[in-house]
C-alpha cells in the first residue's frame, strides 16, 4: 500500500467535492434540515395533541364536563359539531378520522345512576370513526383511559359509560388496504425520479448524450423512449407488489382505470423533476443526493408512513404542497373507497402538476445542456 498515492487520491476527490457546491450542500445542509423536520415530528411525541370532533346531543352542564375533561388532558383540541348534522356524514364529508358522539339525555341517565342508584342506568358514547387513518387507535386509546377514570371515580358500581365504535365506512377494511396504495406511489415515484437522474447524469458525464445529439435521433425521441422505459419498470413493479399482496395479505383492492392514470401521472411527474434536478446538478454525485433530497420528503410527509395529523400543523400545510400526497390520496380513493369523484379531483391536481413540471424538464434538458 502506497500511502502517498492514497493520500494523494483523497485530495483530489475533496478538491472535487469543495469545487461541486451543489454536492457540498446536499451532503452537509440537507441532513441537517432532515434533522430539524423530522425532529419536530417525533421528539415529543407525548406532546402531540389531536383535532378532536366532538358531537353534544345532550347539551347539558353534565355532558358539557366531559368536554372540559378531554381539554384537561392536553391531547385533543376540542372542534364542536353541530347536533343537527349525521356524524357519519360529517366525518366523510370532512375527511375527519374521529368523531365523539356524547348521547341525548346523557344527564339524565347520569343522574339516575348517580343519585338513585339506578343499576340499569348508562351511557353509550360512540366513536364515529375512519378505520383508514393509522391515527385513530391512538385517539381512542386516550379517550378509553378518560373515560376509565371517569368509571374509576364511581367505583363500587357497574360501569356508566360505555363506548361503541362506529365505522364510517359500510365496508370493513383493514389497514394493509390503505397502506398498499401509498406503497405503489412510492415506488413508482423513487423508480422514475431516480432512473431518470441516474441514466441522465451518467450517460452525460461519458459524453454519450453529446454524441446522441449529432445522431439522427431527436430530443423528443430520446425523452419520449426514456419515459416509455419508465412506463415499463413501473408496470412491473405495480403488479409485482399487487400480486404479492393479494397472495400473501388477501387485500380487497378495486383495480381499475384510475390505477394506470395514476401511474401515468406519477412517471410524469417526477421524470420532469427528474430532468429538472439533472440540469441543475449535472454531476452524478449532486445529481443523487438532490435526487434523495426530494424523495425522503416526499416518503415521510406525504402520509405513506406517517399520519399527517401527527405532524405540526406548518408541516400538514406543506404536506398537501407535495405531488405524492395526491397521488397516495387518489389511489385510495379510486382502489380503496371506490370514490371516482375525489379520485377525479386528485387526478386533476397531480395532473396539473404533472404537465407543468414536465413542461419544465424538457425545457430543461436539452441537447446542448451536455456540451
Amino acid at each position: 500500500m502506497n500511502l502517498r498515492v492514497v493520500g494523494a487520491s483523497l485530495i483530489v476527490s475533496l478538491k472535487i467535492f469543495y469545487r461541486e457546491k451543489t454536492t457540498m450542500f446536499f451532503t452537509t445542509t440537507f441532513p441537517i434540515l432532515l434533522i430539524l423536520v423530522f425532529g419536530t415530528i417525533f421528539v415529543d411525541q407525548d406532546k402531540v395533541n389531536f383535532d378532536l370532533c366532538l358531537q353534544d346531543l345532550d347539551r347539558t352542564e353534565t355532558s358539557a364536563e366531559i368536554a372540559k375533561a378531554l381539554a384537561l388532558t392536553g391531547k385533543f383540541r376540542i372542534i364542536e359539531v353541530d347536533p343537527a348534522v349525521d356524524a357519519v356524514r360529517y366525518a366523510g364529508e370532512n375527511k375527519v378520522n374521529l368523531v365523539l358522539v356524547i348521547p341525548k339525555d346523557y344527564e339524565k341517565s347520569y343522574v339516575r345512576y348517580l343519585q338513585f342508584d339506578d343499576p340499569t342506568a348508562f351511557a353509550t358514547i360512540e366513536y364515529v370513526y375512519d378505520p383508514s387513518s393509522s391515527s385513530v387507535d391512538k385517539k381512542i386509546e386516550i379517550l378509553e383511559l378518560v373515560f376509565a377514570r371517569l368509571n374509576q371515580g364511581l367505583s363500587g358500581k357497574p360501569q356508566f359509560a360505555r363506548t361503541e365504535e362506529i365505522s364510517i365506512h359500510t365496508r370493513k377494511y383493514r389497514f394493509i388496504d390503505f397502506f398498499i396504495p401509498g406503497i405503489i406511489a412510492m415506488a413508482v415515484m423513487t423508480a422514475s425520479l431516480f432512473g431518470t437522474v441516474n441514466v441522465n447524469t451518467e450517460l452525460r458525464q461519458k459524453g454519450i448524450i453529446r454524441k446522441l445529439s449529432t445522431t439522427p435521433i431527436t430530443h423528443t425521441d430520446w425523452i419520449l423512449s426514456n419515459i416509455l422505459y419508465q412506463f415499463v419498470l413501473a408496470a412491473i413493479s405495480t403488479t409485482a407488489m399487487l400480486l404479492v399482496s393479494y397472495a400473501v395479505f388477501d387485500v380487497t383492492l378495486l383495480i381499475n382505470a384510475w390505477l394506470p392514470l395514476f401511474i401515468v401521472l406519477d412517471v410524469f411527474t417526477f421524470v420532469g423533476i427528474g430532468m429538472i434536478l439533472t440540469r441543475v446538478a449535472k454531476e452524478a454525485q449532486s445529481a443523487a443526493a438532490a435526487a434523495n433530497a426530494v424523495i425522503f420528503p416526499m416518503m415521510f410527509l406525504s402520509g405513506s408512513f406517517v399520519p399527517l395529523e401527527m405532524m405540526p400543523r406548518y408541516l400538514q400545510t406543506f404536506a398537501r404542497a407535495l405531488p405524492l400526497y395526491y397521488v397516495n390520496e387518489g389511489l385510495r380513493a379510486a382502489m380503496v373507497f371506490h370514490d371516482n369523484m375525489t379520485a377525479l379531483i386528485y387526478s386533476a391536481i397531480i395532473g396539473t402538476f404533472a404537465v407543468m413540471v414536465f413542461i419544465l424538464g424538457i425545457t430543461a434538458a436539452r441537447w446542448e445542456g451536455s456540451k
